[in-house]
C-alpha cells in the first residue's frame, strides 16, 4: 500500500497542481464531462454546464472559471486518471525497454478510445488543438515531469550514472501528442503489434542518452 501511495503522490506531483476536489467542484466537472461527450464543445457553454450541474453560472466561474477553464479542468482530471491506469499497467514490467514500448502503446490506444478525449480528437480537432499545443503548456511540462522521473528512477535501478532525462522525456511526450493530433502518416499504427514495432525503432533508443 506504501508503494502504491508513493506512485499516486509522484503523479500529483508531476501532473502540477491538484484540481478541485471537493464535493461540488467534481460535481461540476461530473457534468462538464457529460455535456462535452453529448454535445462537444462547439455547442457547449457555461450555463449549460451549470444547468447539468444544478448550480447557477456564478458557482462555475468562482469554482472553476470561464469556458476554457472548464475544458482544461475536465481534460487535466482526465490525464491523471488515465496516467495512473497506463503507469500501473506498466509498473510490473521487467525492463525500461517494455515499460516504454507498453506505456506507449496503451497512451495511444487510451487516448483514441477514451469517450472524451478521443470524441473530441475525431469530432472537433481544430477546436481540441490549442488544448492540447498553444495552451497546454502546464500540461505538457507536467507529463514531461512524469516520464523523466520514470526515466530518472530506471537510471538509478540500473545503476547508471546520473543525467537528465528531461530532453529525452520531452521528445517522447512531444512525438506522442503528434501522432494523437495527426495520425496521417508514413508510419503504419493502425494496431498495437505496429505501435509496438515503431516504439522499439524510434523511442527505446532514446534512452541511451536519458
Amino acid at each position: 500500500m506504501a508503494a502504491r501511495s508513493t506512485d499516486e503522490a509522484l503523479l500529483a506531483r508531476a501532473l502540477g497542481e491538484a484540481p478541485p476536489s471537493d464535493a461540488l467542484s467534481e460535481q461540476i466537472l461530473d457534468a462538464a464531462r457529460e455535456q462535452f461527450m453529448t454535445f462537444g464543445l462547439r455547442r457547449s457553454t457555461v450555463d449549460d454546464v451549470a444547468k447539468r450541474a444544478g448550480v447557477s453560472r456564478v458557482t462555475v466561474y468562482r469554482r472553476i472559471g470561464n469556458k476554457d477553464g472548464l475544458v482544461s479542468a475536465c481534460l487535466l482530471r482526465e490525464y491523471r486518471r488515465f496516467v495512473v491506469e497506463v503507469d500501473e499497467a506498466v509498473a510490473a514490467l521487467p525492463t525500461t525497454e517494455d515499460r516504454i514500448v507498453e506505456g506507449f502503446v496503451a497512451v495511444l490506444g487510451h487516448i483514441r478510445e477514451h469517450p472524451l478525449v478521443g470524441g473530441l480528437l475525431r469530432l472537433e480537432p481544430e477546436i481540441m488543438l490549442p488544448f492540447l499545443t498553444v495552451e497546454s503548456g502546464p500540461a505538457l511540462v507536467a507529463m514531461r515531469g512524469y516520464v523523466a522521473g520514470r526515466l530518472r528512477e530506471a537510471r538509478r535501478a540500473e545503476g547508471r550514472p546520473e543525467a537528465d532525462p528531461a530532453p529525452v522525456a520531452e521528445l517522447m511526450v512531444r512525438i506522442t501528442v503528434s501522432f494523437l493530433l495527426n495520425p496521417v502518416s508514413c508510419f503504419e499504427l493502425d494496431d498495437d503489434e505496429q505501435l509496438r514495432a515503431f516504439a522499439r525503432r524510434y523511442l527505446v533508443p532514446l534512452i541511451a542518452v536519458a
